[in-house]
């Protein structure tokens, strides 16, 4: 079984991106900067584990040569101790404590693995760790994360709290209702949702990202930006540094040079 805990240093992390369209990775180094080129394929149905453990390994087999020291995933549900609690976009009564993040890394031949919701990974390349920051992407539903001072709080399913008209945050902002409602309804709608956040949250940073992002069309208040797509890859390399404030204080001097965080 493979639970991330050993010395190996860290170096070539394979970082995977598990969308509800799109499938994505790439290897990045321990700094997060991307060394290939990100790879991508469409989300293969049927949407069960074995499917898309199998469809991760044909998509990453260019990528393992030489083998990934580490890997990192992001998936877009409620992630605990590398099992998948829920997939919404899946269909949860396929994905209750799924091991998925072991199902790969079994076939990737057992290096260290770790995986956390797709949301926080994204924003783990993107928070500046001072202060709160909330991360909103724009995807195939709406996901969140939430930082204090750099620090991942725990996981909240906000995209299924309704939010407007009995809909919850999915069905508002998600892609189904950007296609059905119109760009200009659609902008209307994550306008109206940061300033909802803005009052739930009382951010100091709010970052956007995901795949719609690209879409908005108003201008965003000052404390507000958007994200470079490629953050849910690079974003992966932060889960191999010290996790937490309070787990960095008590790491040998000599982990946080050589990168041997585990």
């Amino acid at each position: 079984m493979t639970t991330g805990k050993g010395h190996k240093k860290v170096e070539r992390i394979l970082a995977i991106d598990v969308g509800g369209t799109g499938l994505k990775a790439a290897i990045v180094s321990a700094d997060g900067h991307m060394q290939t080129e990100r790879l991508r394929v469409e989300t293969p149905a049927p949407y069960t584990p074995d499917v898309i453990v199998d469809a991760l390994v044909k998509l990453v087999a260019p990528l393992a040569d030489p083998p990934p020291t580490h890997i990192s995933i992001g998936f877009p549900g409620v992630v605990r101790n590398n099992h998948v609690l829920t997939a919404p976009h899946f269909g949860n009564e396929n994905w209750h404590d799924i091991p998925l993040a072991d199902m790969i890394a079994e076939r990737l031949g057992n290096p260290p693995v770790r995986m956390i919701n797709d949301a926080e990974m994204q924003g783990l390349a993107a928070i500046e760790g001072h202060g709160i920051e909330f991360v909103l992407t724009l995807g195939t539903g709406a996901g969140t994360a939430l930082f204090r001072d750099g620090e991942l709080m725990p996981h909240l399913e906000l995209a299924h709290h309704p939010v407007a008209k009995k809909k919850t945050y999915d069905e508002y902002i998600g892609n189904a209702a950007r296609e059905k409602a119109g760009g200009k309804r659609w902008n209307k709608r994550v306008e109206k949702i940061i300033g909802v956040l803005a009052s739930l949250v009382n951010y100091d940073k709010l970052w956007i990202g995901g795949g719609n992002a690209a879409h908005l069309k108003f201008d965003l208040p000052p404390n507000v930006a958007v994200v470079s797509n490629a953050a849910g890859i690079e974003g992966g390399a932060k889960l191999w540094h010290p996790r937490s404030v309070r787990e960095s204080r008590q790491l040998p001097a000599a982990n946080l040079r050589t990168g041997a965080f585990e």
